[in-house]
Protein backbone atom coordinates (compact mmCIF):
# COMPACT_ATOMS: atom_id res chain seq x y z
CA UNK A 1 0.00 0.00 0.00
CA UNK A 2 1.24 3.49 -0.80
CA UNK A 3 2.60 5.31 2.21
CA UNK A 4 0.30 7.98 3.53
CA UNK A 5 1.29 11.60 3.17
CA UNK A 6 2.79 13.18 6.29
CA UNK A 7 0.20 14.44 8.76
CA UNK A 8 0.56 15.88 12.27
CA UNK A 9 -0.94 12.81 13.94
CA UNK A 10 1.82 11.67 16.26
CA UNK A 11 0.70 9.10 18.78
CA UNK A 12 1.81 11.36 21.63
CA UNK A 13 1.56 15.11 21.97
CA UNK A 14 4.68 17.03 23.06
CA UNK A 15 5.40 16.68 26.75
CA UNK A 16 3.68 19.50 28.64
CA UNK A 17 5.21 21.59 31.39
CA UNK A 18 1.96 21.54 33.36
CA UNK A 19 -0.82 19.00 33.84
CA UNK A 20 -4.22 19.70 35.35
CA UNK A 21 -7.02 17.58 36.76
CA UNK A 22 -10.60 18.64 37.47
CA UNK A 23 -12.72 16.45 39.74
CA UNK A 24 -16.47 17.08 39.52
CA UNK A 25 -17.39 15.35 42.75
CA UNK A 26 -20.84 14.95 44.26
CA UNK A 27 -19.91 17.23 47.18
CA UNK A 28 -17.00 19.38 46.02
CA UNK A 29 -15.29 20.31 42.76
CA UNK A 30 -11.49 20.26 42.78
CA UNK A 31 -8.85 21.64 40.44
CA UNK A 32 -5.19 20.63 40.78
CA UNK A 33 -2.34 21.87 38.60
CA UNK A 34 1.11 20.30 38.71
CA UNK A 35 4.51 20.88 37.11
CA UNK A 36 6.17 17.93 35.41
CA UNK A 37 9.71 17.65 36.77
CA UNK A 38 11.88 14.68 35.75
CA UNK A 39 8.85 12.48 35.23
CA UNK A 40 7.26 13.39 38.57
CA UNK A 41 4.54 15.84 39.55
CA UNK A 42 4.88 18.87 41.79
CA UNK A 43 1.53 20.46 42.62
CA UNK A 44 1.67 24.23 42.11
CA UNK A 45 -1.98 25.21 42.48
CA UNK A 46 -5.22 23.91 43.95
CA UNK A 47 -8.79 25.16 43.94
CA UNK A 48 -11.73 23.62 45.79
CA UNK A 49 -15.35 24.72 45.92
CA UNK A 50 -18.23 23.04 47.72
CA UNK A 51 -20.87 22.66 45.02
CA UNK A 52 -22.98 19.81 46.45
CA UNK A 53 -23.99 18.67 42.99
CA UNK A 54 -25.39 15.47 44.50
CA UNK A 55 -27.77 17.46 46.68
CA UNK A 56 -29.41 18.72 43.50
CA UNK A 57 -30.25 15.23 42.28
CA UNK A 58 -34.00 14.75 42.69
CA UNK A 59 -36.07 11.58 43.09
CA UNK A 60 -36.54 11.63 39.31
CA UNK A 61 -32.73 11.38 38.90
CA UNK A 62 -32.60 14.81 37.26
CA UNK A 63 -30.14 17.50 38.26
CA UNK A 64 -31.96 20.61 39.44
CA UNK A 65 -31.17 23.86 37.64
CA UNK A 66 -29.94 25.48 40.86
CA UNK A 67 -27.31 22.77 41.34
CA UNK A 68 -26.30 23.04 37.71
CA UNK A 69 -25.93 26.81 38.06
CA UNK A 70 -23.64 26.41 41.08
CA UNK A 71 -21.55 23.89 39.17
CA UNK A 72 -21.30 26.00 36.01
CA UNK A 73 -20.24 29.08 37.97
CA UNK A 74 -17.49 27.06 39.66
CA UNK A 75 -16.30 25.56 36.39
CA UNK A 76 -16.18 29.00 34.79
CA UNK A 77 -13.80 30.10 37.55
CA UNK A 78 -11.72 26.95 37.07
CA UNK A 79 -11.75 27.63 33.34
CA UNK A 80 -10.20 31.04 33.87
CA UNK A 81 -7.26 29.33 35.61
CA UNK A 82 -6.94 26.86 32.73
CA UNK A 83 -7.55 29.18 29.79
CA UNK A 84 -3.93 28.97 28.60
CA UNK A 85 -3.49 25.24 29.32
CA UNK A 86 -3.60 22.93 26.26
CA UNK A 87 -6.58 20.58 26.20
CA UNK A 88 -4.25 17.58 25.93
CA UNK A 89 -2.79 18.53 29.33
CA UNK A 90 -6.16 18.70 31.10
CA UNK A 91 -8.44 15.88 32.15
CA UNK A 92 -11.78 16.63 33.78
CA UNK A 93 -13.80 13.75 35.24
CA UNK A 94 -17.32 13.42 36.59
CA UNK A 95 -18.19 10.80 39.19
CA UNK A 96 -21.21 9.26 40.93
CA UNK A 97 -23.81 12.00 40.56
CA UNK A 98 -23.13 12.33 36.86
CA UNK A 99 -23.20 8.54 36.47
CA UNK A 100 -26.71 8.55 37.93
CA UNK A 101 -28.27 11.75 36.56
CA UNK A 102 -30.56 11.26 33.56
CA UNK A 103 -29.70 14.71 32.25
CA UNK A 104 -25.94 14.28 32.70
CA UNK A 105 -25.31 14.53 28.95
CA UNK A 106 -27.00 17.93 28.69
CA UNK A 107 -25.19 19.17 31.79
CA UNK A 108 -21.72 18.04 30.70
CA UNK A 109 -22.13 19.83 27.37
CA UNK A 110 -22.80 23.08 29.23
CA UNK A 111 -20.09 22.29 31.78
CA UNK A 112 -17.46 21.67 29.10
CA UNK A 113 -18.27 25.03 27.55
CA UNK A 114 -17.91 26.74 30.93
CA UNK A 115 -14.63 25.00 31.71
CA UNK A 116 -13.21 25.29 28.21
CA UNK A 117 -12.19 21.61 28.22
CA UNK A 118 -13.98 18.27 27.62
CA UNK A 119 -15.51 16.48 30.59
CA UNK A 120 -15.58 12.69 30.93
CA UNK A 121 -17.94 10.65 33.07
CA UNK A 122 -15.96 7.75 34.50
CA UNK A 123 -17.24 4.45 35.85
CA UNK A 124 -17.06 3.50 39.51
CA UNK A 125 -14.24 1.03 38.85
CA UNK A 126 -12.28 3.66 36.92
CA UNK A 127 -12.78 6.12 39.76
CA UNK A 128 -11.49 3.51 42.21
CA UNK A 129 -8.43 2.81 40.03
CA UNK A 130 -7.55 6.50 39.79
CA UNK A 131 -8.07 7.06 43.53
CA UNK A 132 -5.72 4.19 44.31
CA UNK A 133 -3.10 5.58 41.97
CA UNK A 134 -3.39 9.04 43.51
CA UNK A 135 -3.11 7.76 47.08
CA UNK A 136 -0.23 5.32 46.69
CA UNK A 137 1.96 7.12 44.16
CA UNK A 138 4.01 8.94 46.78
CA UNK A 139 4.36 5.92 49.08
CA UNK A 140 7.48 3.72 49.19
CA UNK A 141 6.58 1.01 46.67
CA UNK A 142 9.68 -1.08 47.07
CA UNK A 143 8.57 -2.38 50.47
CA UNK A 144 6.09 -4.76 48.79
CA UNK A 145 3.38 -3.98 51.33
CA UNK A 146 -0.26 -4.65 50.55
CA UNK A 147 -2.63 -1.80 51.29
CA UNK A 148 -6.32 -1.11 51.53
CA UNK A 149 -7.43 2.31 50.26
CA UNK A 150 -10.82 3.82 51.03
CA UNK A 151 -12.38 7.01 49.68
CA UNK A 152 -15.73 8.26 50.99
CA UNK A 153 -17.06 10.70 48.43
CA UNK A 154 -20.29 12.61 48.13
CA UNK A 155 -22.16 9.93 46.21
CA UNK A 156 -20.01 6.81 46.26
CA UNK A 157 -17.39 5.07 48.36
CA UNK A 158 -14.46 3.30 46.73
CA UNK A 159 -12.54 0.47 48.41
CA UNK A 160 -9.39 -0.89 46.78
CA UNK A 161 -6.80 -3.54 47.61
CA UNK A 162 -3.35 -3.54 46.02
CA UNK A 163 0.40 -3.89 46.29
CA UNK A 164 2.62 -0.96 45.41
CA UNK A 165 1.25 0.83 42.36
CA UNK A 166 -0.77 -2.19 41.26
CA UNK A 167 -4.38 -2.64 42.34
CA UNK A 168 -5.74 -6.14 42.85
CA UNK A 169 -9.42 -5.52 43.67
CA UNK A 170 -11.56 -2.46 42.85
CA UNK A 171 -15.01 -1.81 44.29
CA UNK A 172 -17.30 1.21 44.11
CA UNK A 173 -20.27 1.26 46.48
CA UNK A 174 -23.28 3.53 46.12
CA UNK A 175 -23.08 5.39 49.42
CA UNK A 176 -21.63 8.84 50.12
CA UNK A 177 -21.77 11.72 52.55
CA UNK A 178 -24.14 13.82 50.40
CA UNK A 179 -26.58 11.03 49.54
CA UNK A 180 -26.59 9.78 53.15
CA UNK A 181 -27.13 13.30 54.46
CA UNK A 182 -30.24 13.60 52.27
CA UNK A 183 -31.45 10.18 53.38
CA UNK A 184 -30.70 10.11 57.13
CA UNK A 185 -29.97 13.70 58.24
CA UNK A 186 -32.09 15.83 55.87
CA UNK A 187 -32.96 18.56 58.39
CA UNK A 188 -29.59 18.53 60.18
CA UNK A 189 -30.87 16.85 63.37
CA UNK A 190 -28.30 14.45 64.85
CA UNK A 191 -29.88 11.73 66.97
CA UNK A 192 -28.78 8.32 68.19
CA UNK A 193 -31.57 6.65 66.18
CA UNK A 194 -30.58 8.37 62.95
CA UNK A 195 -26.96 7.38 63.41
CA UNK A 196 -28.03 3.79 64.07
CA UNK A 197 -30.06 3.64 60.85
CA UNK A 198 -27.27 5.26 58.78
CA UNK A 199 -24.62 2.91 60.18
CA UNK A 200 -26.77 -0.18 59.54
CA UNK A 201 -27.36 0.97 55.95
CA UNK A 202 -23.62 1.51 55.48
CA UNK A 203 -22.82 -1.90 56.93
CA UNK A 204 -25.21 -3.54 54.48
CA UNK A 205 -23.31 -1.90 51.64
CA UNK A 206 -19.90 -2.95 52.96
CA UNK A 207 -21.18 -6.52 53.40
CA UNK A 208 -21.35 -6.66 49.59
CA UNK A 209 -17.56 -6.58 49.33
CA UNK A 210 -15.95 -9.81 48.22
CA UNK A 211 -13.88 -12.18 50.34
CA UNK A 212 -10.43 -10.57 50.02
CA UNK A 213 -11.63 -7.49 51.90
CA UNK A 214 -12.59 -9.61 54.89
CA UNK A 215 -9.31 -11.51 55.22
CA UNK A 216 -7.34 -8.60 56.69
CA UNK A 217 -4.45 -9.37 54.35
CA UNK A 218 -3.29 -5.76 54.10
CA UNK A 219 -0.32 -4.23 55.90
CA UNK A 220 -1.72 -0.71 56.04
CA UNK A 221 -5.06 1.01 55.48
CA UNK A 222 -5.17 4.45 53.90
CA UNK A 223 -8.04 6.90 53.61
CA UNK A 224 -8.65 9.51 50.94
CA UNK A 225 -11.28 12.23 50.58
CA UNK A 226 -12.60 15.13 52.62
CA UNK A 227 -14.55 12.92 55.03
CA UNK A 228 -11.60 10.85 56.22
CA UNK A 229 -9.20 13.79 56.35
CA UNK A 230 -11.78 15.84 58.25
CA UNK A 231 -12.48 13.08 60.76
CA UNK A 232 -8.78 12.53 61.45
CA UNK A 233 -8.24 16.28 61.92
CA UNK A 234 -11.16 16.51 64.39
CA UNK A 235 -9.97 13.48 66.37
CA UNK A 236 -6.45 14.89 66.53
CA UNK A 237 -7.42 18.46 67.48
CA UNK A 238 -9.77 17.23 70.20
CA UNK A 239 -7.16 14.92 71.71
CA UNK A 240 -9.09 11.77 70.79
CA UNK A 241 -6.19 10.32 68.81
CA UNK A 242 -2.54 11.07 68.26
CA UNK A 243 -2.29 8.96 65.12
CA UNK A 244 -4.59 7.36 62.57
CA UNK A 245 -8.37 6.99 62.77
CA UNK A 246 -9.50 4.21 65.13
CA UNK A 247 -12.92 2.96 66.19
CA UNK A 248 -12.63 4.34 69.72
CA UNK A 249 -12.13 7.83 68.29
CA UNK A 250 -15.12 7.42 65.99
CA UNK A 251 -17.29 6.45 68.95
CA UNK A 252 -16.26 9.60 70.85
CA UNK A 253 -17.00 11.77 67.81
CA UNK A 254 -20.39 10.15 67.29
CA UNK A 255 -21.27 10.81 70.94
CA UNK A 256 -20.14 14.43 70.60
CA UNK A 257 -22.29 14.99 67.53
CA UNK A 258 -25.35 13.47 69.21
CA UNK A 259 -24.80 15.68 72.26
CA UNK A 260 -24.60 18.79 70.05
CA UNK A 261 -27.78 17.67 68.33
CA UNK A 262 -27.75 19.65 65.07
CA UNK A 263 -25.38 20.17 62.16
CA UNK A 264 -25.88 23.93 62.31
CA UNK A 265 -24.39 24.01 65.82
CA UNK A 266 -21.25 22.00 65.05
CA UNK A 267 -18.18 23.96 66.08
CA UNK A 268 -15.55 21.38 66.93
CA UNK A 269 -11.81 22.04 66.84
CA UNK A 270 -10.45 20.83 63.49
CA UNK A 271 -13.83 21.04 61.71
CA UNK A 272 -14.11 23.36 58.71
CA UNK A 273 -17.53 25.04 58.37
CA UNK A 274 -18.00 23.70 54.83
CA UNK A 275 -17.66 20.10 56.09
CA UNK A 276 -20.22 20.43 58.93
CA UNK A 277 -23.41 19.75 56.91
CA UNK A 278 -22.18 16.33 55.67
CA UNK A 279 -19.96 15.31 58.61
CA UNK A 280 -22.53 13.09 60.34
CA UNK A 281 -23.26 11.07 57.20
CA UNK A 282 -19.57 10.66 56.43
CA UNK A 283 -18.89 9.58 60.00
CA UNK A 284 -21.71 7.00 59.85
CA UNK A 285 -20.25 5.50 56.68
CA UNK A 286 -16.76 5.35 58.15
CA UNK A 287 -18.11 3.88 61.39
CA UNK A 288 -19.96 1.25 59.35
CA UNK A 289 -16.75 0.34 57.55
CA UNK A 290 -14.90 -0.20 60.84
CA UNK A 291 -17.74 -2.32 62.20
CA UNK A 292 -17.94 -4.48 59.07
CA UNK A 293 -14.40 -4.83 57.75
CA UNK A 294 -11.44 -6.06 59.81
CA UNK A 295 -10.15 -2.50 60.15
CA UNK A 296 -8.16 -1.51 63.22
CA UNK A 297 -6.85 1.84 61.98
CA UNK A 298 -7.00 4.07 58.91
CA UNK A 299 -4.39 6.71 58.07
CA UNK A 300 -5.60 9.77 56.16
CA UNK A 301 -3.73 10.48 52.93
CA UNK A 302 -3.18 13.66 50.95
CA UNK A 303 -3.52 11.86 47.63
CA UNK A 304 -6.91 11.56 45.96
CA UNK A 305 -8.73 11.17 42.66
CA UNK A 306 -7.29 14.35 41.15
CA UNK A 307 -3.70 13.24 41.80
CA UNK A 308 -4.50 9.87 40.26
CA UNK A 309 -5.94 11.60 37.19
CA UNK A 310 -2.75 13.64 36.74
CA UNK A 311 -0.43 10.65 37.16
CA UNK A 312 -2.56 8.71 34.68
CA UNK A 313 -2.37 11.62 32.26
CA UNK A 314 1.39 11.77 32.75
CA UNK A 315 1.62 8.08 31.83
CA UNK A 316 0.06 8.83 28.45
CA UNK A 317 3.02 11.08 27.64
CA UNK A 318 5.58 8.59 28.95
CA UNK A 319 4.39 5.65 26.83
CA UNK A 320 2.73 4.13 29.88
CA UNK A 321 -0.85 4.65 28.75
CA UNK A 322 -3.00 2.22 30.72
CA UNK A 323 -5.48 2.20 27.85
CA UNK A 324 -2.96 0.38 25.65
CA UNK A 325 -2.64 -2.29 28.34
CA UNK A 326 -6.42 -2.55 28.55
CA UNK A 327 -6.73 -3.15 24.81
CA UNK A 328 -3.96 -5.76 24.91
CA UNK A 329 -5.56 -7.57 27.84
CA UNK A 330 -8.93 -7.68 26.10
CA UNK A 331 -7.48 -9.09 22.88
CA UNK A 332 -5.60 -11.75 24.83
CA UNK A 333 -8.60 -12.64 26.98
CA UNK A 334 -10.87 -13.13 23.96
CA UNK A 335 -8.14 -14.69 21.81
CA UNK A 336 -8.34 -12.16 19.01
CA UNK A 337 -6.27 -13.05 15.93
CA UNK A 338 -3.39 -10.71 16.67
CA UNK A 339 -1.90 -10.88 13.16
CA UNK A 340 -5.18 -9.87 11.55
CA UNK A 341 -5.77 -7.13 14.11
CA UNK A 342 -2.33 -5.66 13.41
CA UNK A 343 -2.87 -5.84 9.65
CA UNK A 344 -6.18 -4.01 9.88
CA UNK A 345 -4.71 -1.49 12.31
CA UNK A 346 -1.81 -0.67 9.98
CA UNK A 347 -4.06 -0.33 6.96
CA UNK A 348 -6.59 1.79 8.84
CA UNK A 349 -3.96 4.20 10.13
CA UNK A 350 -2.45 4.49 6.65
CA UNK A 351 -5.86 5.37 5.23
CA UNK A 352 -6.31 7.82 8.09
CA UNK A 353 -3.10 9.55 7.05
CA UNK A 354 -4.47 10.17 3.57
CA UNK A 355 -7.57 12.00 4.81
CA UNK A 356 -6.65 13.34 8.25
CA UNK A 357 -6.22 16.95 7.14
CA UNK A 358 -9.53 16.98 5.27
CA UNK A 359 -11.69 15.01 7.68
CA UNK A 360 -10.44 15.76 11.21
CA UNK A 361 -9.71 19.00 13.05
CA UNK A 362 -6.15 19.55 14.22
CA UNK A 363 -7.13 19.29 17.89
CA UNK A 364 -9.11 16.07 17.29
CA UNK A 365 -6.65 14.08 15.18
CA UNK A 366 -4.74 12.40 17.98
CA UNK A 367 -7.97 11.27 19.64
CA UNK A 368 -9.42 10.13 16.31
CA UNK A 369 -6.33 8.13 15.36
CA UNK A 370 -6.19 6.45 18.76
CA UNK A 371 -9.87 5.44 18.56
CA UNK A 372 -9.33 4.02 15.08
CA UNK A 373 -6.29 2.02 16.21
CA UNK A 374 -8.06 0.60 19.23
CA UNK A 375 -11.19 -0.28 17.25
CA UNK A 376 -9.04 -2.07 14.66
CA UNK A 377 -7.42 -4.13 17.41
CA UNK A 378 -10.83 -5.05 18.84
CA UNK A 379 -12.99 -5.36 15.74
CA UNK A 380 -13.02 -9.20 15.76
CA UNK A 381 -13.40 -9.63 19.52
CA UNK A 382 -16.98 -10.89 19.09
CA UNK A 383 -15.78 -13.99 17.22
CA UNK A 384 -15.11 -15.49 20.66
CA UNK A 385 -18.90 -15.65 21.03
CA UNK A 386 -20.04 -16.67 17.54
CA UNK A 387 -19.41 -15.78 13.90
CA UNK A 388 -23.05 -14.89 13.23
CA UNK A 389 -23.50 -11.27 14.28
CA UNK A 390 -20.00 -11.11 15.73
CA UNK A 391 -19.84 -7.34 15.25
CA UNK A 392 -22.84 -7.04 17.60
CA UNK A 393 -21.32 -9.46 20.10
CA UNK A 394 -18.07 -7.49 19.99
CA UNK A 395 -19.86 -4.19 20.55
CA UNK A 396 -21.56 -5.65 23.62
CA UNK A 397 -18.25 -6.93 25.02
CA UNK A 398 -16.51 -3.60 24.48
CA UNK A 399 -19.41 -1.56 25.80
CA UNK A 400 -19.86 -3.60 28.97
CA UNK A 401 -16.35 -4.67 29.97
CA UNK A 402 -14.33 -3.02 32.70
CA UNK A 403 -11.80 -0.98 30.71
CA UNK A 404 -9.24 0.80 32.92
CA UNK A 405 -8.22 4.18 31.55
CA UNK A 406 -11.31 4.68 29.39
CA UNK A 407 -14.20 6.99 30.14
CA UNK A 408 -17.75 5.79 29.61
CA UNK A 409 -18.01 7.89 26.43
CA UNK A 410 -14.76 6.47 25.05
CA UNK A 411 -16.13 2.97 25.56
CA UNK A 412 -19.32 3.92 23.73
CA UNK A 413 -17.27 5.24 20.80
CA UNK A 414 -15.22 2.04 20.58
CA UNK A 415 -18.33 -0.13 20.89
CA UNK A 416 -20.02 1.80 18.08
CA UNK A 417 -16.95 1.41 15.85
CA UNK A 418 -16.79 -2.34 16.49
CA UNK A 419 -20.52 -2.62 15.75
CA UNK A 420 -20.14 -0.58 12.55
CA UNK A 421 -17.15 -2.29 10.98
CA UNK A 422 -19.36 -4.65 8.90
CA UNK A 423 -22.91 -4.95 7.60
CA UNK A 424 -24.81 -1.67 7.69
CA UNK A 425 -23.98 1.25 9.94
CA UNK A 426 -26.93 1.31 12.32
CA UNK A 427 -28.54 4.55 13.40
CA UNK A 428 -29.01 3.08 16.90
CA UNK A 429 -25.25 2.47 17.17
CA UNK A 430 -24.55 6.10 16.26
CA UNK A 431 -27.20 7.36 18.68
CA UNK A 432 -25.43 5.52 21.51
CA UNK A 433 -22.39 7.83 21.31
CA UNK A 434 -22.25 11.45 22.50
CA UNK A 435 -23.78 13.82 19.92
CA UNK A 436 -20.46 15.61 19.41
CA UNK A 437 -18.81 12.29 18.50
CA UNK A 438 -21.33 11.02 15.94
CA UNK A 439 -19.55 12.51 12.93
CA UNK A 440 -16.21 11.21 14.22
CA UNK A 441 -17.63 7.69 14.54
CA UNK A 442 -19.19 7.78 11.06
CA UNK A 443 -15.92 8.78 9.45
CA UNK A 444 -13.74 6.42 11.47
CA UNK A 445 -16.16 3.58 10.78
CA UNK A 446 -15.79 4.22 7.05
CA UNK A 447 -11.99 4.00 7.29
CA UNK A 448 -12.15 0.88 9.45
CA UNK A 449 -14.52 -0.81 7.02
CA UNK A 450 -12.21 -0.09 4.07
CA UNK A 451 -9.26 -1.51 6.03
CA UNK A 452 -11.21 -4.68 6.84
CA UNK A 453 -12.16 -5.18 3.20
CA UNK A 454 -8.57 -4.67 2.04
CA UNK A 455 -7.39 -7.36 4.46
CA UNK A 456 -10.09 -9.92 3.74
CA UNK A 457 -7.46 -12.45 2.59
CA UNK A 458 -5.94 -12.40 6.11
CA UNK A 459 -2.47 -12.53 4.60
CA UNK A 460 0.80 -10.64 5.05
CA UNK A 461 1.08 -10.46 1.27
CA UNK A 462 1.57 -6.84 0.18
CA UNK A 463 -1.66 -4.93 -0.41
CA UNK A 464 -2.31 -3.08 -3.65
CA UNK A 465 -0.92 0.44 -3.99
CA UNK A 466 -4.12 2.31 -3.21
CA UNK A 467 -4.71 5.99 -2.57
CA UNK A 468 -7.55 7.67 -0.70
CA UNK A 469 -8.89 11.21 -0.98
CA UNK A 470 -11.66 12.92 0.95
CA UNK A 471 -13.78 16.03 0.88
CA UNK A 472 -16.78 16.68 3.07
CA UNK A 473 -18.85 13.45 2.94
CA UNK A 474 -17.07 11.89 -0.05
CA UNK A 475 -14.25 9.36 -0.31
CA UNK A 476 -12.38 8.40 -3.47
CA UNK A 477 -10.48 5.10 -3.24
CA UNK A 478 -8.10 4.48 -6.16
CA UNK A 479 -6.62 1.08 -7.09
CA UNK A 480 -3.84 0.41 -9.62
CA UNK A 481 -5.00 0.04 -13.21
CA UNK A 482 -6.48 -3.38 -13.85
CA UNK A 483 -6.40 -4.52 -10.23
CA UNK A 484 -10.18 -4.68 -9.76
CA UNK A 485 -10.60 -6.52 -13.07
CA UNK A 486 -8.10 -9.13 -11.87
CA UNK A 487 -9.69 -9.41 -8.43
CA UNK A 488 -13.47 -9.75 -8.85
CA UNK A 489 -14.07 -10.57 -5.16
CA UNK A 490 -12.48 -7.27 -4.13
CA UNK A 491 -14.58 -5.45 -6.75
CA UNK A 492 -17.74 -7.10 -5.42
CA UNK A 493 -16.80 -6.19 -1.83
CA UNK A 494 -16.35 -2.55 -2.68
CA UNK A 495 -19.41 -2.36 -4.92
CA UNK A 496 -21.44 -3.51 -1.93
CA UNK A 497 -19.58 -1.11 0.35
CA UNK A 498 -20.56 1.81 -1.89
CA UNK A 499 -24.21 1.07 -1.11
CA UNK A 500 -23.64 0.49 2.61
CA UNK A 501 -21.73 3.75 3.12
CA UNK A 502 -24.33 5.63 1.11
CA UNK A 503 -26.84 4.52 3.73
CA UNK A 504 -24.68 6.22 6.34
CA UNK A 505 -24.44 9.44 4.35
CA UNK A 506 -20.95 8.90 2.91
CA UNK A 507 -20.34 8.73 -0.84
CA UNK A 508 -17.65 6.21 -1.79
CA UNK A 509 -16.16 6.31 -5.27
CA UNK A 510 -13.95 3.36 -6.23
CA UNK A 511 -11.68 3.68 -9.27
Amino acid sequence: MTAAPPTPTNERAPNPELLAAVDLGSNSFHLAVARVVDGALTVVDRLRERVQLGAGLGPDKLLAEAAQSRALATLARFGQRLQHTPTAAVRAVGTDTLRVAKNAREFTERAAEALGHPIEIISGDEEARLIYRGVVHDLPHEDGKRQLVMDIGGGSTEVILGVGLNHEHLTSLHLGCVSYTKKFFPDGKLTRDRFKKAIIAARLQFERLRGPYFRATWDRALGSSGTINAVQAILRDNGWTDGPVELRGLKRLRTALIDIGHADRLDLPGLKPTRAPVLAAGLAILYGAFKTLPLTSLQASGGALREGVMYDLLGRYAQQDVRETTIRNLTERFRVDEDQAVRVERTATTLFGFVAAQWFRDDARLHARQCLRWAARLHEIGLAVAFHGYHKHGAYVVGNSTMPGFSEDEQRVLAALVASHRRRISRSDLEAVPPNEVELVRRLAALLRLAVHLNRNRSWRALPEVALAADDQRLVLSFPDGFLDDNPLTRADFDEEVDRLAGAGITLVVT
